[in-house]
């Protein structure tokens, strides 16, 4: 039996399950944000919202709306808030009040509940943190308890006390070490940095290795990479590069993550580009017709608020937002400073005679002078958008530093930075240590790695969007598809021979993921094509991920290419050794006496290529590899 026929056997019923077990809901044509939210804002918010709560029905959010037993998933019938809008009499009724709700509304809210009662991500009538200061606020560092001095360890301990949490166990070394280098560069432990840390006996080894880690620049930069190509949405190839529509920023963005330029100077050079950096707030220029919503100059609007700010700014680029506090006018506000032209004001794609004017969304930072040239305008933004004053620009970087290193925002979503943080005081204080020490990213990264709570055990899984959300431990992370490759790569000595990008000489160092055009297997792992902007890719194993695991080209030709190197490694090697130091090299373990029984037999006797295949795919796909615990 072929090594494909072997996997593709073994993983039928894994892919059936998932097949049986996706989302039948994701097909409605209902949208929440434009055929459910405008009524329930219009219609039932007065009376049911943002501390008023009549009858008890509160639908500040979807969990307090089912706990308010409104509706009931999937079953429109047997929810009591269908039974209330059809209902005529008057006092049954809602609302009680002007007229009723019209047939189209009430088969909106019908197929919405039928498919499942689906809610924007993040949102809430509830009172959120856009009332909080702009300005950074020091919170008061509660005192040490038992030790533990680090502020990340006092702030997240005030806040397990308050819910009385118990906080998860410390990481043991192997653990840790696979842990921070995944995170911090990207790459398993190599054997050498593995040695000298297990036979380090001070105190301090930990902080040595992240520092040692950060210190590697060409690693970090390399690792880091993925997440800001994702951001900024810029890629080596696809729609918009081949007629210009689109331009690269990589070059210099890779040199900017190599030098760890500060990131408030980093945001600047974005807004005011020279040469290599201007890709990102060109945006795309879509092929064909496009609605007003989508040119370049609200492309600028809508990917910089989303980046810098966490703010979604796109349904305020056809219409007041239904989600959130920000106008029209404000979308169009930001993208005048862009623009090279007038900028006529569209609603709902409709002209509606009134120009844009050049601003900031906080008026308060100060103001543009919208007759200044193009350049002179995104200069001044530039200024605004990174001044200290700006407390939102450093509170959405530290979130999603930690949303990375941790599992989960402080903020959640992370896009949406009015929501409550789950502790104000630790984003405050993560904040303002960026902005102290000069925009140091890596200096964020060590200051959260260097914690108790990052080096802890991960905790239970736990719904990370929900409102009663209580900080329990790190959670679970997948591999990115950058990762997962990287480190197939290193284990079967695999890595491509060439890179899009110009990094230099490498002296030795081999081709990472991030630096080549995605291939089949990536995409399928979740890679995005980065026509759009793109912060957090997601965590559930798909149908196509597990059939291309199974049973794809790409990952056929890894696992063999990887089976001639170990046999050409291990010549004398028996089947037993061979195994071992296959553990070794992805697990950074032995093999327990039944997983070496296994592998024994699956690699055979005498060692064969299709063995040693079967044996590096099946350590692929054990959870041990594939997730950062």
């Amino acid at each position: 039996m072929s090594v494909r026929t072997k996997r593709s056997t073994l993983l039928t019923g894994f892919a059936l399950g998932l097949l049986m077990a996706a989302n039948p809901l994701s097909a409605t044509a209902v949208d929440f944000a434009h055929d459910i939210l405008p009524v329930l804002k219009n219609r039932c918010a007065a009376c049911h919202t943002n501390g008023v709560y009549k009858g008890g029905v509160n639908f500040d959010t979807r969990e307090t709306t089912l706990r308010s037993k409104s509706l009931t998933p999937g079953k429109s019938g047997e929810s009591a808030l269908m039974e209330r809008v059809l209902s005529t009499d008057p006092e049954v009724r809602m609302p009680p009040k002007g007229d009723a709700i019209s047939p189209k509304e009430i088969a909106a809210f019908k197929a919405w509940i039928d498919a499942g009662a689906e809610w924007q991500p993040g949102f809430t009538f509830g009172k959120t943190g856009q009332s909080q200061p702009l300005e950074l606020q020091p919170p008061k560092l509660p005192p040490a308890v038992a030790g533990r001095e680090h502020p990340v360890d006092r702030l997240v301990d005030q806040h397990q006390q308050q819910h009385r949490v118990t906080r998860t166990k410390p990481l043991d070394d192997d653990a840790f070490l696979r842990r921070v280098s995944l995170d911090l560069v990207g790459l398993l432990p190599s054997a050498n940095i593995a040695r000298e840390f297990h036979d380090d006996t001070s105190a301090d080894k930990r902080a040595k290795l992240i520092d040692r880690l950060l210190d590697n620049r060409r690693a970090y930069a390399e690792h880091w990479l993925t997440f800001w190509n994702d951001v900024l949405r810029n890629d080596y190839a696809g729609t918009g590069y081949i007629d210009g529509g689109r331009k690269a920023i990589s070059d210099w963005l890779y040199k900017s993550l190599v030098d760890n330029k500060p990131y408030d100077q980093f945001v600047r050079e974005l807004m005011l580009p020279r040469g290599d950096a201007e890709g990102f707030i060109k945006g795309l220029k879509w092929r064909g017709r496009v609605n007003a919503s989508q040119v370049p100059e609200i492309q600028f609007a809508q990917n910089v608020s989303q980046v810098f700010l966490g703010i979604n700014m796109k349904c305020a680029s056809c219409h007041d937002s239904f989600i959130d506090v920000w106008k029209l006018e404000d979308a169009y506000s930001m993208a005048a400073v862009i623009a090279e032209q007038p900028l006529e004001i569209h609603r709902c794609d409709k002209a509606t005679g009134k120009m844009a004017q050049a601003s900031f969304l906080w008026p308060e930072l100060g103001t543009i002078d919208p007759k200044l040239p193009r350049d002179e305008r995104l200069k001044r933004f530039g200024e605004l958008l990174t001044s200290r004053d700006n407390g939102r620009l450093a509170r959405t970087i530290v979130n999603r530093l930690w949303h990375r290193l941790l599992g989960r925002g402080i903020v959640q979503p992370v896009d949406i930075m009015a929501n409550p943080p789950w502790s104000p005081e630790l984003l405050e204080y993560l904040a303002i240590d960026l902005v102290e020490h000069g925009y140091d990213l890596k200096r964020t990264m060590r200051l959260i790695a260097t914690s108790a709570t990052y080096q802890s055990q991960t905790a239970p899984p736990q719904d990370v969007d929900s409102d009663d959300y209580v900080f329990r431990g790190p959670l679970s992370k997948r591999l990115t598809a950058e990762q997962f490759l990287d480190a197939i790569y290193d284990v079967t000595n695999t890595a491509p021979t060439k890179a899009v990008l110009a990094t230099g000489e490498r002296d030795g160092q081999p081709i990472r993921a991030s630096l080549v055009i995605a291939d089949a297997l990536q995409r399928s792992l979740g890679r995005p094509n980065r026509e759009q902007v793109v912060t957090t890719r997601p965590e559930e194993l798909s149908t196509l991920q597990a059939l291309d695991l199974s049973n794809g080209q790409v990952m056929n030709e890894l696992v063999l290419r990887g089976a001639k190197h170990w046999r050409g490694r291990e010549k004398n090697a028996s089947s037993e050794q061979l195994c071992r130091e296959i553990y070794r090299a992805a697990l950074g373990r032995a093999p327990s006496n039944d997983e070496l029984a296994v592998a024994r037999e699956l690699v055979g006797e005498p060692v064969a290529d299709t063995g040693v295949a079967d044996l590096l795919w099946t350590v692929f796909m054990l959870p041990e590899f594939q997730v950062i615990r």
